[in-house]
């Protein structure tokens, strides 16, 4: 494991300046399952390895034991972040750890977001959408089924997390509303206030983002932008914000927060590397899906070695927001990394990889989801075929070809997801399917 990265000004380590942030999730705890990759022994050659899940309590750290055949067979760890929220978990949930606090800091009652990210099945971008605060939902085209994107998560963990923090969310996306909601959007028009915006509206998108927070906040109300708070100490007394009714509308541009959001994420790191399964002369692999890089560059800040499977974009435009965002790190936290950058990644603190079988983005090839279904049956853990099967699949063939390195994949969450997914694919959720 490489050493605790320190923050030459001061000699402040990570773990000092996790100990004096506000959070937004009351314990970074998460369970950790191991997981053991065995022979198949199914009459069909549909799948070639079985697995078993080994955890017996959460008091054994997620050790776990072995028994008859699984006695030294490979194995990995499952960092269970689904189970941090009954709807809004996951990754997306870490990444609001540091931010939602120091919005609210600032007396923020509603929050304004836009977010650029790719929906190659419909040929169109999420540029196309505005999102107050939360992040668009999939299948916005009436009479089409929702599709699975990590942004519909986005809208949801962050519509879920705003209200229970008591922020208004408002959602507002380009296109039409779906017949028959479900999934992350049927979930995320309970917690937020959805309107929908023409392509001519977007097309300014600042002027538009300011316009509508402007309605939000109202003749007595306030417009910010979280760009210009977050580096800067502006902090607002929340008991005199509570006492007036006045709104503090906070608008957050595609990319701000990010460095807020990498903190939660070695909030995780710092919490699991206290674990005994992870000591300190342990080496441990992390291995993450990744759509935007932010989860793995915030995990390798943490200190583990991160493997990290691009879905989403290519290996230039990753190491780019890479160095982005741990230039702005280092803006916002002066001081230099110590011991950061490992000698087999050319450079950079994270190893970037081609899922095993590369597609567009969205796209479930078939078989994938018989595979969640058997990974599901046999472990107790529900992956999507999108996102997390294919760290699962990473973490599958690392732990076959290294028995001393601990591989540990992060679930990311998401499983919402799979109402989507079962709507576009729905031959693929019969019976008849079924192994």
């Amino acid at each position: 494991m490489r050493p605790t990265p320190a923050l030459a000004a001061g000699g402040r380590t990570v773990a000092n300046l996790l100990s004096t942030t506000e959070w937004m999730l009351p314990s970074p705890a998460s369970q950790v399952h191991t997981i053991a990759v065995l022979p198949s022994h199914s009459p069909t050659p549909r799948h070639e390895l079985a697995f078993s899940n080994l955890t017996t309590s959460l008091g054994n750290g997620g050790g776990g034991g072995g028994k008859g055949g699984e006695s030294g067979s490979a194995r990995f760890h499952v960092v269970r972040d689904d189970f941090l929220h009954p709807l809004a978990n996951g990754n997306k949930a870490r990444k609001l750890d540091a931010l939602l606090p120091l919005l609210r800091r600032h007396g923020t009652t509603d929050l304004v977001r836009s977010l650029t990210t790719v929906l190659p099945a419909f040929g169109v971008s999420f540029s196309d959408m505005l999102v107050i605060f939360t992040v668009p939902v999939a299948g916005y085209v009436r009479g089409l089924p929702e599709r699975p994107c990590r942004s519909c998560r986005s809208s949801l963990v962050s519509a879920v997390h705003c209200a229970e923090w008591g922020i208004r969310p408002h959602i507002l996306l380009r296109g039409e509303q779906l017949d028959v909601p479900t999934g992350h959007n049927l979930i995320s028009l309970m917690f937020g206030n959805v309107t929908y915006a023409s392509r001519s509206v977007y097309a300014k998108r600042d002027e538009m983002l300011y316009e509508h927070a402007t309605k939000v906040a109202g003749s007595n109300g306030t417009v910010m932008w979280a760009d210009d708070i977050i580096a800067e100490d502006l902090v607002v007394d929340e008991d005199t914000t509570g006492g007036n009714c006045s709104r503090r509308v906070m608008i957050v541009k595609e990319g701000a927060g990010s460095v807020q959001a990498l903190l939660g994420v070695m909030r995780l790191v710092d919490y699991l590397s206290g674990l005994t399964l992870f000591g300190q002369d342990e080496k441990v692999h992390i291995v993450v899906d990744s759509g935007t890089g932010t989860t793995a560059v915030g995990l390798a800040l943490g200190a583990w070695r991160v493997t990290a499977i691009m879905l989403a974009d290519t290996l230039e435009r990753y190491r780019q927001q890479e160095k982005s965002l741990v230039s702005d790190f280092e803006k916002l936290y002066p001081g230099n990394f110590l011991g950061m950058v490992e000698n087999d990644t050319h450079g950079s603190i994270v190893q970037w990889v081609e899922r095993f079988s590369p597609r567009r983005f969205g796209k479930v090839l078939d078989g994938e989801i018989s595979m969640c279904r058997q990974v599901a049956q046999q472990t107790g853990i529900l992956l999507d075929p999108v996102y997390t099967l294919a760290a699962w699949e990473q973490a599958v063939d690392l732990c076959r070809r290294d028995s001393e390195t601990k591989v540990v994949m992060i679930h990311t969450g998401g499983t919402l997801g799979l109402f989507g997914l079962a709507q576009r694919y729905s031959p693929q959720f019969t019976t008849d399917e079924q192994s």
